[in-house]
């Protein structure tokens, strides 16, 4: 099943993170939580997840932004987009994405954005047969301390 994140879920995301880029399921601080909520409480943000068996295997997030150009149509931009390693090549990441492209339909958006750190060309060919490419746009990133 793909559906929106549960409120009581965030432990079980912050575990799937760790096939990601993360190294350990940070702290339950109070700056953690209060992130938490104001996500949860965020209409335009969603964080997508794959159910199997009553665990959480794949996941994305994606954010509508509200925008003043293009008709005032929003975009969403897509991160996040991970899989458990023992779960992988069976669809559960596109299943995610096709769930927020669904989204930013209804949200009447007019793009889809998303960026990846790899360069591996395996994840690369992933994207691209998810329908996004990589030649329209140029992506720059400023990483801030």
């Amino acid at each position: 099943m793909v559906r929106e994140v549960k409120e009581n879920e965030l432990n079980e995301l912050l575990g799937l993170y760790l096939f990601l880029h993360e190294t350990s399921v940070p702290e339950m601080t109070e700056n953690l939580k209060n992130t938490w909520n104001i996500i949860m409480e965020d209409k335009n943000h969603h964080i997508i997840v794959k159910e199997i068996d009553g665990k959480i295997v794949s996941s994305c997030v994606c954010v509508i932004i509200p925008n003043l150009t293009r008709n005032i149509r929003p975009y969403a931009f897509i991160e996040n987009v991970v899989t458990r390693s023992d779960y992988r090549g069976k669809g559960y990441a596109t299943e995610c994405l096709n769930y927020a492209k669904d989204i930013a339909v209804r949200e009447n958006c007019y793009k889809m954005m998303l960026l990846t750190g790899s360069k591996e060309e395996d994840t690369l060919n992933f994207y691209c047969n998810a329908g996004y490419n990589s030649s329209d746009k140029t992506a720059f990133i400023q990483w801030l301390e």
